[in-house]
């Protein structure tokens, strides 16, 4: 009678273990760097606020261009007017609508020059996009490098941790037996000890390089997750490039290019406020002391106006535009000779870490075949305890150095793809 129920609860148990297994599973979400590409191209803050400076950049250029279009206005008004004298008051009604316009004929090219520069902006905006799209790249691969590289150093940890582990029970058995002194014993343990404080450390930092990547993404929640990739460095620009032909395709020395053309419209269109404006004007309508109002009324004209004297502001502004334009070419000179700086020491970075990998992979290969050879050695009595211990401290700095002379690797290829302005969107 009760085996049935037995067997059900049993059932139950492991349903509801695998649900719990299933949601824990769920819950550690594993990405590629393509899915943290997609995600971060659609919802970084940075990049929507970058949109939508391109966004306002394109409605200023309608807002200057529509006073090249005619201004027409409506009206309608109705009054009374009551007027008291003694003994006798009267009233009187008034109603007037129509429609007047204005047209601008010509203003010295002024606002065609107005126009053209805010062309430009749009341009300038445009490319600061980029360059923002390439410094968000730089962040967001440099958070997933992180994360990968706390992970990897977790997976080290504890492997240094088991031989850690497995070398202090060897040496208390050589201890209990007589054959070691109590020093090594208590080495020993030390080692322990902190293999086990590497490994919690690192599980610390793991967590933190998980806020990071999310914060790069753009989500806004902090989700536990893991990222899947190898230490390959896919852009190793080991031929030497032309840094000069690079830097002018660069989104910040592109956007202050921009910026100096748009400048020198602004100074073209200053000039232009010395010339003397036309306009025509025109308009209808209808008004009366009744309504429906009857009498038609129409009117038609051209205006000119010219300055004379405004205490020196059109001087101070055509000055003004001067200065920003001059500014503006200086800046252009400086960010050119910094982005190819900048261009020629990141590649040499790059040159070095890549140079540096293989050489710890070397010293690792090295050490570990040493390890191997000195464990049997230390095992028989061959070799003391003091020589032993060296190999195996060399071999967790090799195991360390390795690993941060990879990670090292891909941040530089990082900051050498930032360096040639390549933005998110056409990351591999």
């Amino acid at each position: 009678m009760h085996r049935p129920k037995a067997k059900y609860i049993k059932f139950y148990i492991f349903l509801l273990l695998s649900c719990i297994f299933i949601n824990n599973a769920r819950a550690e979400e594993t990405l590629s760097w393509q899915d943290c590409i997609k995600e971060a191209a659609k919802n970084h803050p940075d990049l929507i606020a970058a949109q939508e400076e391109v966004k306002r950049s394109e409605a200023s250029k309608k807002i200057t261009a529509s006073q090249l279009f005619p201004q027409i206005d409506s009206s309608l008004s109705g009054s009374t007017a009551r007027t008291d004298s003694g003994r006798t008051s009267s009233e009187a009604d008034s109603y007037n609508y129509g429609v007047s316009g204005t047209q601008l004929i010509f203003d010295g090219t002024k606002i065609i020059n107005e126009v053209r520069s805010a062309s430009e902006n749009i341009k300038a905006s445009k490319e600061n996009f980029k360059y923002t799209s390439s410094a968000v790249r730089f962040r967001l691969r440099s958070a997933f490098i992180n994360l990968l590289k706390a992970q990897e150093m977790l997976r080290i940890s504890e492997e240094i941790y088991a031989i850690r582990r497995g070398n202090f029970e060897l040496i208390s058995l050589r201890y209990e037996s007589g054959l070691e002194h109590k020093g090594a014993l208590l080495t020993a343990e030390a080692d322990l000890a902190d293999a086990q404080y590497g490994i919690t450390q690192t599980q610390r930092d793991v967590e933190v390089a998980q806020r990071e990547l999310i914060k790069e993404m753009g989500r806004e929640h902090l989700s536990s997750l893991k990222v899947a990739a190898d230490f390959t460095v896919g852009d190793q620009a080991r031929e030497k490039p032309d840094f000069e032909v690079l830097a002018k395709n660069n989104p910040s020395l592109q956007q202050v290019d921009f910026q100096k053309k748009s400048a020198e419209y602004s100074l073209k269109s200053s000039y232009a406020n010395f010339s003397p404006v036309f306009s025509g004007q025109a308009g209808a309508g209808k008004s009366s002391s009744h309504w429906p109002a009857q009498n038609d009324q129409w009117n038609l004209g051209l205006n000119v106006s010219m300055p004379i004297f405004e205490g020196g502001l059109r001087l101070a502004q055509v000055a003004q535009a001067q200065a920003l334009l001059n500014q503006l070419k200086q800046n252009e000179r400086s960010t050119r000779d910094s982005v190819t700086l900048t261009l020629e020491q990141t590649w040499a970075g790059l040159q070095d870490t890549m140079d540096n990998t293989g050489v710890q992979e070397k010293i690792l290969t090295a050490t570990e075949e040493r390890s191997r050879i000195a464990g049997a050695q230390y095992s028989t009595g061959f070799i003391s305890f003091d020589n032993w211990i060296i190999i195996e401290d060399n071999l967790v700095k090799a195991k360390k150095s390795f690993l941060d002379a990879q990670a090292a690797a891909l941040l530089a290829e990082a900051a050498w793809i930032q360096a040639k302005g390549e933005v998110l969107e056409n990351a591999q």
